[in-house]
């Protein structure tokens, strides 16, 4: 089928497509469970990518305030998106590129684009076709030349934010054989105060999913502890899904480890039936072993890392943290990341600071914290602490020589301290003709 003339809408591009889908609350790991079907999935031959949808109106995720949404993952093209993205490429070995986020904001800005320049020749704009055309355009160039595309739906069913991302999935279904495309759903599995794993959440949100036309295929449940064999029953009975399409996802001491633990539930191996790839996956002694190989890796060393931050909030710097871990796996260290806040780093930074074999300080934003900051980088140049500055870390890294090193009192960064009498970190000649125009 070609394009629509009117949408740019090729139904043509892609092969097979996952959709993750979460109900009763955001957070459960539906990126997590994600990504990890597709490590399991490139373990077996295939080419996997993946694609995050957000449902909010911002085109990007870069104005987002870190303590509301995280870390901004900055990709190889600059795009700023959501920190799954960096999940994404973290698991799946892969590069992601600004294409693979698509969001609210960035399918109305384009449509309502084209309707200014007059692309729909007069033709009433709706939300069917005209934005569900544009979210599954989206999704499909993003999936070209892949084996498979894992599409993970942000939020949680039933927000009316998600509405037209889970109308355009229904038309999905209608334009796929039913072999090329999949439903996973992950659902919140809690215990009652007497220890018994309970369902009616999991129930009452397929319900809903149910509503608006999409069934699942798969249940996953997210639960301190596997699923009981009789609460599996209970999700497929309700449910109408086969026993053994419902997995467990328990808690675990390291995300590495998810891959691992749905592997052992036979997660990938129902999602290769039910998509038809048995055929062309790589005989089990023939996967790859590595990622099991470098999560189950003996550490013989173990160091303390302390990160200066000023957003209290791990996810703002989950990518230092990741990457201290995956220096931890390659060189068979155990690093734990001491959180130190740079509000406070003043007045209790020594003892703060004193058991950490390291001190990393990252980026940021404002003005806030960097005396903080400033004195973190100080106690670890005079008691020889091995340092990492990072943007902004490095930059107060160049204040904190100058004042007490070079004895320029007042040094600072002119676009934090446009008065400071020794502008140590300046701003560059087209940054300030940026601030003239604006």
């Amino acid at each position: 089928m070609p394009a629509d003339p009117d949408t740019g809408y090729d139904p043509s591009l892609g092969r097979k497509f996952v959709f993750v889908t979460g109900g009763v609350m955001s957070g459960l790991g539906k990126g997590i469970t994600a990504a990890s079907t597709g490590r399991l999935l490139a373990n077996a031959g295939f080419d996997v990518t993946a694609v995050k949808v957000d449902p909010y109106l911002n085109v990007d995720a870069g104005t987002m305030n870190p303590y509301e949404h995280g870390e901004v993952y900055v990709l190889k093209d600059g795009g700023e998106v959501d920190l799954d993205l960096g999940n994404y490429e973290r698991f799946l070995g892969t590069d992601m590129t600004f294409d693979h986020n698509v969001t609210t904001g960035k399918t109305y800005q384009h449509v309502i684009e084209r309707e200014r320049a007059g692309d729909y020749l007069g033709k009433t704009v709706q939300i069917i076709p005209h934005v569900t055309d544009d979210i599954k355009r989206r999704i499909r160039e993003a999936a070209e030349g892949s084996d498979v595309c894992l599409i993970e739906i942000g939020g949680t069913v039933g927000d009316i934010e998600s509405m037209p991302f889970l109308e355009a999935l229904r038309q999905f279904a209608h334009e796929e054989d039913d072999e090329d495309i999949l439903f996973t759903h992950v659902t919140l599995v809690p215990y009652s105060k007497n220890g018994e794993q309970k369902t009616k959440p999991t129930q009452h949100s397929v319900k809903e999913l149910r509503s608006i036309g999409l069934q699942p295929d798969i249940l996953v449940g997210r639960s301190e502890d596997r699923l009981d064999p009789e609460t599996k029953e209970k999700i497929a009975l309700f449910c109408d899904v086969p026993t053994d399409a419902v997995f467990s996802n328990p808690d675990v001491e390291d995300i590495y480890h998810v891959p691992l633990m749905v592997e052992d539930e036979g997660l990938d191996e129902y999602v290769m039936e039910r998509l038809g790839l048995v055929d062309e996956a790589l005989p089990k002694e023939e996967r790859s072993t590595e990622w099991r190989d470098l999560v189950t890796r003996d550490r013989d060393e173990e160091i303390d890392v302390a990160l200066v931050g000023k957003y209290a909030l791990e996810d703002a710097y989950m990518s230092i943290h990741e990457a201290l871990k995956h220096a931890g796996i390659q060189t068979g260290t155990e690093v734990n990341v001491l959180w130190v806040d740079a509000d406070e780093t003043q007045e209790e930074h020594e003892q703060r600071l004193a058991e950490a074999d390291a001190v990393v300080v990252p980026g940021g934003f404002g003005s806030r914290g960097t005396d903080g900051k400033i004195e973190a980088i100080r106690y670890a140049r005079e008691n020889d602490v091995p340092f990492l500055g990072l943007c902004l870390g490095f930059q107060m890294a160049v204040v904190e020589h100058a004042r007490n090193i070079l004895g320029l009192d007042g040094a600072h960064s002119a676009e934090i301290d446009p008065e400071t009498p020794h502008p140590v970190i300046d701003l560059l000649p087209d940054q300030y003709l940026s601030l003239i125009h604006i």
